[in-house]
């Protein structure tokens, strides 16, 4: 079946996973980015204050190089996890077909 068999880990897949997944942890970043930095202006509107601008950004320059690079570790820590325990422990065929569930399903009664 296919939830049984056996994945190959390569080398080359690993590295391509841990791109695509500091990729990932980057562009969440951007969101929050994003984020932040809407809620920030909005807060410096409403309360009257002025507003400094760093290259088109109101964020200071410390934070948003902070959560770039906040981004791309999250995203390759979580990557090697991922890795593990989709390709190592194979958590998820644990979970398919591998042990039997502790509450059978219901009887019908015939109606």
């Amino acid at each position: 079946m296919f939830f049984n068999a056996a994945p190959h880990p390569t080398p080359v897949k690993h590295v391509i996973y841990l791109i695509a997944s500091t990729l990932l942890g980057i562009f969440l970043s951007l969101i929050v980015h994003a984020i932040s930095e809407s809620l920030y202006l909005d807060w410096v509107t409403n309360s009257g204050r002025p507003i400094t601008w760093y290259g088109g950004c109101a964020l200071h320059p410390a934070i948003q190089i902070g959560l770039l690079v906040l981004g791309a570790i999250g995203g390759y820590l979580i990557g090697r996890l991922w890795w593990r325990l989709v390709y190592i422990d194979r958590i998820w065929a644990k979970k398919i077909g591998g042990q039997p569930d502790n509450n059978p399903p219901a009887q019908s009664n015939g109606r």
